[in-house]
Formats: structure tokens, C-alpha cells, sequence
């Protein structure tokens, strides 16, 4: 991964990081709260060997006192010296138990001992620090005379300092507490960051999908709550953003390199309930209202849904036409001003995959490419069966659907396999349900999204209501632009 990626998990999951700071300083102040002080009170004493007061006896006796003072500093912690301040004190515990409290150090170079005690009562760890030196004293006298007839001890403690009774406890240091837990909250929420992005095998954005297929996304249409009550954004309501970003796919469809000139694409999708139908029907819609003649065409004989979306009769359409039925032009019904074909699915059939892959699909194809400038064919999703990649080979190329944040890296890479495995070009990716905001909101990368046109009419976006069929004129190649002047197209 590179500095870019970890910026950009930052800004996708910065809340989570916050929450996970928060955290670690609330169970930091908590843990300090509930924590007993701790307080800590010290003496220091001076050993030193007795001499005849010569200057060769008394740097003999420092040397001594020097090599010796770390044995002298281990006496502190014996029983023998914390039994005696336990009987003075008359404490309850037993010297191993007082011990775990006392410290003794000798600094190097020195003579001097620090005996420090640490205890929950800043009182009480003053008492037992002048107990246990006053112990030591007596201790370290007893253990160094001399033998003799008047036994004198050759080394003497004297208190440089006695313990006072502590102010403020050593511990919990709030301050320091309050630093790690934020410090440990701020990794835990990195990591936590880090393997979210690292382990999601779902497709998130515009960098997911390039990672998988080559084909450009000609599309990103933004998650709308209320897309299920209202399909047909375009018509319904054509200032939206989101009604704009279908008239963006629009646009860019223009520049895909279709060499046979025909324009007929396949809409699908790798899993359902991705969006490919209400795609398929507001681009049709979207190119109509720019003036192309256009053909939507139902190619999901198994759960067809654009008679309904459009408000159409859905008992007669491309199964009976495939089967000859009815005729190609007594199946087709215009919609909106005209410039819309719909050609329904018709009866739900018992060989979908056999009629869509027939000659019969393939003659409709060319003769609608023939008389329409767009053509454009729903069709069902591709893992779950193969009618989508059968149709793709006889059109222009496909238009993979691809929902963000529902449909995973394997499901994508296994329809886009699916299409390749039987020669059919992916003319495109259109991703659907993309986040409006954050860094995998589509056109963060230079795409434009329409913001500001929600205000605005935009060009050749007014839908006229269902109405009579109205003449259709063919576009120059360059269909949507401006509208050339002809002859009309008699009907199919």
C-alpha cells in the first residue's frame, strides 16, 4: 500500500479512528479514577567507615564503603531489618508482605542509600520510611563490630534526610494515563482501519473496479433511499442529481469505441438487486430526451420488470416475437414523446437462455439497430445464468452494473469472466448505490457528477407525459447533439 491508500482509509475511516481515541481515553480516565494513590515517602542515609581520622585511613574507608554499599542497600529489604519497624509500628503484615514496598537504592559512586516506601496512606509511608532506616541503622551496626573485649561497630548510617509526610501521590498520573490511552486508542483504531479496508472483498469504489477489469466506468449513479419508490428518476425527477447522472452515462456512452457503428448495448449485472433495470430504463429515457431514437428492449425473461416500471401492457412482447408469435412492429410501444420504444418482455417463457441465444434474437437485433440510433436490452444477471453473455456477443458490447458496497471483488471478476469466456466486449462499467460523499464518491477522480444541477433545467432534459406516438427523425452519428434534418423513419 502506498502513502495515498493510508490517506485515503483516514479519510474513509477517520470516525471509526475517533471512536477508537475516545475509547482508549475514557477507559484510561476510568482506570484511573477507580485506581487507589499510591504515595510514596524517602530517607537518605550516609554510611561511612570509622577511622583514625588519617587521609590515608579515610580514602581506604570510602573505597571500602563503595565496593560495599550495594550489599548494605539489599539489608534494607531483610526480615531482620523490616521486622524490627513492623514491631515498632506494630503493623499487621509480615515482613515479605512489607517488602514488596520497599525500595533501596544506592546511587553509583556514592555512599548514600534512598530508602523509599510506597504505601496507599501518605502517613503511613512516612512512619515506615524513619522505622525501616532506623532499623537499618541499628541492623548494619550489629552485623559490622568488631570482636574484642569492647566490641565498636566499624561502620556508621547517619540520616542525611528524614521522610516527610507526601503531599500529592505518585500514582495513577492522570496526565500520563490519559496520553497511552489515547496513544493505544489511536493504534487499535489504525489497525482496526488498516484490516477493515485490507480483509473487504466488496466493491467500494472507482478503485476496486480497476483493479479487477480494464473497462472504463462510464458511469456512477449515487445512493437514493428512495430509488424504490421512484425508478424512473429522469421522468419523475429530471433536476435531481441523481436524474443528472444518468444524463452524464449519456454523454459518455458517446465515446466508446463501437466499431461497427451499431449502438446497441446489453444491460447487466453480476448478482440481482444491483440496479441494472432501473439503469437500463432511465438511460433509455435520458438518451430519448436528448433527441436519439431509442429501443428498450426486455431481455429478462425470467423476472421482467420494465412494462411495469414504465406503466406499459407487458402480456405481448419479445417472447412472441421470438417464437413468431407477432410481429416485430405490432410489439412495440411508444413511450414518452416518441423518441422511446419499449419492447416488453412478454410471457415468462420455459427456455429463456435457448430463445435469447436463437437466430430469431439476433434478427431482431440488427433489424432495430437498423431503424433506431440506441438500442438498449435488460437483461438478467450474469452468475446466476448465461442470458446476458449469450446476448452480449450480438451487440455492440455489455454494460456491467456493479453495486457499491453490496457487490464483492470475486461476484464482479466473475461476471466480467463470464462475458470474456464467450468472446463478448465489455463496451463499460456503470457503477450504482456509489456514496455521494467521502473519497469513493463517484467523480472524485476527475468524473463529473451534476452538483449544481439540481437548481438548474438542465439542456434537453424536460419529459413530456405518455402521449400519442409522435414522428421520429434519425440523429447524425453523433446522436443527441442536434437533430438532423430527413425524411421520417417509418414505423418498425
Amino acid at each position: 500500500m502506498e502513502l495515498r491508500d493510508y490517506v485515503r482509509i483516514l479519510r474513509k475511516r477517520w470516525l471509526a479512528i475517533v471512536a477508537a481515541v475516545l475509547l482508549g481515553v475514557a477507559v484510561a480516565a476510568a482506570a484511573t479514577l477507580v485506581s487507589t494513590p499510591r504515595y510514596e515517602a524517602n530517607t537518605l542515609v550516609y554510611v561511612q567507615v570509622q577511622s583514625s581520622g588519617s587521609i590515608g585511613d579515610l580514602a581506604q574507608g570510602s573505597s571500602f564503603v563503595q565496593s560495599q554499599v550495594a550489599s548494605f542497600a539489599e539489608v534494607v529489604s531483610t526480615p531482620r531489618v523490616l521486622d524490627a519497624a513492623i514491631k515498632t509500628l506494630n503493623l499487621s503484615e509480615s515482613a515479605d508482605a512489607l517488602a514488596a514496598d520497599v525500595i533501596a537504592s544506592a546511587p553509583l559512586e556514592t555512599v548514600n542509600i534512598r530508602i523509599t516506601v510506597t504505601r496507599d496512606s501518605p502517613g503511613e509511608a512516612a512512619q515506615i520510611a524513619n522505622a525501616v532506616t532506623a532499623s537499618f541503622r541499628q541492623v548494619v551496626g550489629e552485623i559490622t563490630e568488631s570482636s574484642g573485649a569492647n566490641p565498636t561497630s566499624q561502620v556508621s548510617v547517619s540520616v542525611l534526610r528524614d521522610a516527610s509526610e507526601p503531599t500529592a501521590p505518585i500514582s495513577p498520573d492522570t496526565r500520563l494515563n490519559l496520553i497511552l490511552g489515547m496513544l493505544v486508542g489511536l493504534a487499535l483504531g489504525l489497525t482496526f482501519a488498516i484490516l477493515r479496508e485490507v480483509l473487504d472483498t466488496r466493491i467500494r469504489g472507482e478503485r476496486d473496479v480497476a483493479a479487477i477489469t480494464s473497462a472504463p466506468i462510464v458511469g456512477g449513479i449515487g445512493f437514493d433511499p428512495r430509488a424504490v419508490q421512484k425508478p424512473l428518476i429522469v421522468q419523475e425527477d429530471p433536476h435531481s442529481v441523481r436524474a443528472e447522472a444518468f444524463r452524464t452515462l449519456r454523454t459518455n456512452l458517446q465515446f466508446l469505441d463501437v466499431e461497427s457503428g451499431a449502438r446497441s448495448f446489453v444491460i447487466t449485472s453480476s448478482i440481482p438487486s444491483e440496479g441494472k433495470t432501473t439503469t437500463a430504463a432511465n438511460l433509455a429515457i435520458a438518451l430519448a430526451d436528448s433527441g436519439a431514437q431509442v429501443v428498450l428492449i426486455d431481455g429478462d425473461l425470467r423476472r421482467p420488470k420494465i412494462a411495469s416500471y414504465m406503466g406499459l401492457e407487458g402480456a405481448v412482447g419479445l417472447t412472441d416475437v421470438l417464437i413468431s408469435r407477432v410481429e416485430l412492429a405490432d410489439a412495440l410501444q411508444a413511450w414518452g414523446r416518441g423518441n422511446l420504444v419499449v419492447l416488453p418482455a412478454g410471457a415468462i417463457p420455459p427456455n429463456p437462455s435457448e430463445l435469447l441465444g436463437s437466430k430469431a434474437m439476433s434478427s431482431i437485433i440488427r433489424t432495430l439497430e437498423s431503424e433506431f440510433d440506441v438500442v438498449i436490452i435488460d437483461l438478467p444477471p450474469l452468475l446466476p445464468v448465461t442470458d446476458a453473455a449469450l446476448v452480449s456477443k450480438l451487440t455492440s458490447g455489455a454494460l456491467v452494473v456493479v453495486a457499491a458496497g453490496r457487490t464483492h471483488k470475486g461476484e464482479f471478476a466473475g461476471a466480467i469472466a463470464a462475458l470474456e469466456n464467450v468472446g463478448a466486449s465489455v463496451a463499460g462499467v456503470i457503477m450504482t448505490m456509489m456514496p455521494t460523499k467521502g473519497p469513493d464518491a463517484y467523480g472524485y477522480g476527475g468524473y463529473g457528477y451534476g452538483y449544481g444541477y439540481s437548481s438548474q433545467t438542465p439542456e434537453s432534459s424536460t419529459v413530456v407525459p405518455d402521449g400519442p406516438e409522435q414522428p421520429r427523425k434519425r440523429l447524425s452519428p453523433e446522436w443527441g447533439n442536434a437533430e438532423m434534418p430527413g425524411a421520417d423513419v417509418k414505423p418498425v
